[in-house]
């Protein structure tokens, strides 16, 4: 079983003292699931959780989450671009009108000229500005990019390696930074971190204090009137253990946390606390390393056995109804869900039949190592939830699962090793939780065009009938013909499925009942402008 990780007096002391400084006004204070805060310079690392707290508040891309409404899943909406289309003599580009009249929070302007530097920044290594992490990060969630070029100083052009109706969801990603701040900070990105960096967004970072906490205030000169925020400062707090984070928000020393414990949810009900849930396009998996040489998991059956070994319904009981079971990658209710031949439940029998079929049998039984983390940005409760998994799959189907618990971002990094790189340490599956919320997602995680190192194909996974479907839909214009490639592409993540499927997150936060406004959105990220404190 997993050691416990538990917060000790000294190690969260820092963690719950009172705020140094505090700024004039309103000020908001979040417990991050982070082990450290994400980092500073315009692309946070820390998966989503980063670019939720530490990125769109604060810098900002040519496409935009729209988070006004929890009713729908969260579409795009226009950003520092006012519009954008493919050329007309080219659907491999992409024309971006740029808004006009935009500031950085340094005071100098946003335009074309930025647009570039910051683009060359994540995929020209021979530009002054190469930042490796960021481009790393960027990289793998835009794997399409191609060229790109100014046309005018409010217009750019994009061109993408293949036809991808898409490609707006992944532009999405790509938020951009002053160059200003580059050059006051000597062309040096770890100074750029603590300057602090400049976007355009309706927050603007004021204090970085290395592993301790980030101090944002409200930027009084947004260009969206309509967006400006109503909270005047907000505080974040890397707080990974989730009992620290409780009791930092019973004593007052936060105003919000991320994740509360699930056995913690009915005392913080009956405590006054507010708890948030809401549906999100969020899975909690295990990734398959298929690649590996020595990996059990080549042969399908072995895949299809543990998805019947899975006692879903049992994990969502622990986890007190804030997840649902997962049996695919879209939830079974999306309408693009399809109808695969797999309906995955809890089947030990069919499980263990599979299994034996991929060689596994009580004389013969699959036993495999699983990396997973600490804490992290979606990652849920992983600890108690990965051994509740463990002793499933060994009373169920006689499968012995070891774990390597690493820090969050080590295990985000691994998603880019190859299938028997050392730093795997023989890891034959990761654990780590995943958006569904759009195709530009779906190719970036399947797409046999982007197995790892270059993408977020971990699996090394191929399938030609949902790479046919992929293209189908990428090319596509007909809403009806780029849904049923959707309905053909996810049936085959079912069918041959790459992952073990396990629970959709439904996103708990504990909040006091000053915070005000809050709106739990189909999205992993958040509008923080609507927020207010009491």
């Amino acid at each position: 079983m997993i050691a416990r990780i538990l917060c000790t007096l000294l190690a969260c002391a820092g963690a719950l003292l009172p705020l140094q400084g505090a700024q004039a006004g309103s000020t908001l204070r979040i417990a991050m699931t982070a082990s450290d805060i994400p980092t500073s310079t315009g692309l946070p690392n820390n998966g989503f959780e980063g670019m939720r707290f530490l990125g769109y508040p604060i810098f900002e891309g040519l496409t935009l989450w729209d988070l006004a409404s929890a009713d729908k899943l969260a579409g795009l909406r226009p950003g520092l671009a006012e519009k954008w289309e493919q050329a007309a003599d080219d659907k491999k580009t992409w024309i971006f009108h740029l808004r006009r009249g935009v500031k950085f929070h340094d005071g100098t302007d946003f335009n074309a000229d930025a647009v570039i530097w910051n683009l060359d920044r994540y995929f020209n290594k021979e530009s002054p500005q190469f930042e490796l992490p960021a481009a790393g990060m960027s990289r793998a969630r835009v794997p399409l990019m191609g060229s790109y070029k100014k046309v005018d100083d409010y217009t750019v052009a994009i061109s993408t390696t293949t036809v991808a109706s898409y490609f707006p969801y992944m532009a999405v990603y790509l938020l951009f930074t002053s160059p200003a701040s580059f050059e006051k900070a000597g062309k040096d990105w770890a100074k750029v971190a603590v300057l602090p960096a400049a976007g355009t967004g309706p927050f603007m970072i004021t204090k970085v204090t290395p592993r301790q906490s980030v101090e944002l205030a409200k930027n009084e000169g947004y260009w969206d009137p309509a967006k400006k925020a109503k909270v005047d400062n907000i505080v974040l707090l890397p707080m990974p253990e989730a009992t620290a984070r409780v009791a930092a928000l019973r004593s007052g020393q936060v105003d919000w946390i991320e994740v509360p414990p699930s056995d913690g949810i009915p005392s913080l009900k009956s405590a006054g606390f507010v708890i948030t849930t809401g549906s999100y396009p969020h899975v909690w998996p295990w990734f398959f390393n298929i690649g590996a040489k020595a990996s059990p998991f080549k042969d399908v059956k072995v895949r299809q056995g543990l998805n019947y070994c899975i006692d879903r319904e049992g994990l969502v009981t622990v986890l007190n109804g804030t997840a649902e079971p997962s049996v695919g990658w879209l939830k079974k209710s999306d309408p693009n869900f399809g109808s695969p031949a797999n309906a995955y439940k809890f089947d030990p029998a069919k499980g263990k039949a599979l299994l034996a079929e991929g060689g596994f049998t009580a004389a013969n039984p699959l036993s495999f190592k699983v990396m997973i983390s600490s804490s992290g940005s979606g990652q849920m409760l992983p600890l108690p939830m990965n051994e509740f998994l463990q002793q499933n799959l060994k009373e169920a189907c006689g499968v012995t699962v070891e774990f390597d618990v690493v820090e969050w971002q080590v295990l985000l990094n691994q998603a880019r090793a190859e299938p028997d790189s050392p730093n795997l340490k023989g890891a034959m599956s990761l654990n780590i939780s995943s958006p569904s919320s759009d195709a530009g997602v779906m190719a970036r995680y399947f797409s046999s065009a982007n197995f790892s190192p270059n993408g977020f194909n971990f699996e090394q996974w191929k399938d030609d009938i949902f790479d046919e479907a992929l293209k189908t839909l990428a090319e596509g214009s007909d809403p009806k013909v780029i849904a049923d490639a959707t309905k053909k592409a996810h049936e085959r993540l079912v069918d041959n499925p790459p992952w073990l499927f396990i629970v959709h997150d439904l996103n708990p936060r504990a909040m006091s009942t000053k915070v005000k406004g809050f709106i739990s959105p189909q999205s992993w990220f958040l509008d923080m402008t609507l927020v207010s404190v009491d």
